[in-house]
């Protein structure tokens, strides 16, 4: 009997091995696009879609003023600007000879965070979520279970009525005492906790208020810093890819909020996302998957 068992089990792991360790069907995935982009894949050209597979035989035509953000099957990114055709191929040689690569394993997880079917089970299931009392203004961050952050800088965005700005945006210690008061124009701001007003605290509280009327105020959000285990923790995990995505594209920024949110980073998710939209405002596909990413975790009501 424990001789079965044990050939069962061993047979259960060679098996997922080899399902992780197979190859995959495509050489490139689209994770971005952006104009008239086509496709000719054996026969005529077609439109070229977000999330579409790309095999070694297909060949690209990118038009005048367009964008494409491709990802290896290895997980390596590759942005393309200029117009002109591009044969699947050789992008892939030109992938092969930079060596191997553990994105995938965030590529796969953007991919599959953004497919059709994801996007149906989490619409079917969007009736059934109470997300509680909207407030006056809706500050773009997780609730308190999800408030760690990694990095240093953290940027911040709400949405309010169109006529509630400028806006005062309060920041305090759990102590609850004011340690800064900024106002702005803008619906969003950066903070940095490195700064000195906030180098020794462990945890924030931020709020936003309309300087007009004082009403019309956000809920307080919960911002806390990584303890020291997990900060190496995160660390680790981030400089096995950091060499690949360090250049300051859209494409890697992107790969970065699909890394930072599989590790429950969401605050360090989201100024990737808005890093991303950024550095490629024009390109809906980035904005179209933070707002996605913003409703699959409640953030966005």
């Amino acid at each position: 009997m424990k001789t079965r068992v044990l050939t069962f089990l061993l047979a259960c792991i060679t098996t997922l091995s080899f399902a992780q360790n197979a190859p995959k069907d495509y050489a490139f995935k689209v994770l971005a696009n952006k104009g008239a982009n086509e496709v000719k894949s054996g026969g005529d050209w077609q439109p070229i879609k977000t999330g579409a597979s790309l095999k070694l035989g297909d060949e690209l035509k990118l038009s005048d003023n367009s964008y494409m953000g491709l990802v290896f099957e290895s997980g390596k990114p590759l942005e393309l600007k200029v117009p002109g055709n591009y044969k699947v191929s050789v992008l892939a040689d030109q992938i092969k000879a930079g060596g191997t690569s553990v994105l995938s394993k965030y590529t796969d997880f953007i991919l599959s965070s953004n497919s059709a079917e994801a996007k149906k089970n989490r619409l079917s299931a969007t009736g059934a979520v109470d997300r509680g009392e909207k407030a006056a203004i809706q500050l773009m961050l997780p609730q308190n279970q999800h408030s760690g952050i990694f990095n240093n800088v953290a940027i911040i965005s709400w949405v309010g009525n169109k006529d509630a700005g400028p806006y005062i945006v309060s920041i305090r210690n759990m102590f609850d005492d004011e340690l800064a008061q900024i106002e702005t124009p803008e619906t969003n701001f950066e903070i940095n906790l490195a700064d000195a007003k906030f180098a020794k605290e462990n945890a924030l509280l931020i709020e936003v208020k309309s300087k007009a009327d004082p009403k019309q105020v956000s809920k307080q959000h919960l911002i806390k810093k990584l303890a020291p285990a997990e900060q190496e923790s995160v660390k680790k995990s981030l400089n096995e890819i950091i060499g690949e995505v360090s250049e300051q594209t859209a494409l890697n920024k992107f790969i970065l909020a699909g890394f930072y949110e599989e590790n429950n980073l969401f605050i360090d998710a989201i100024s990737a996302f808005e890093e991303a939209i950024k550095l490629a405002p024009d390109v809906t596909s980035y904005r179209e998957a933070y707002d996605d990413f913003l409703m699959r975790h409640g953030i966005k009501k």
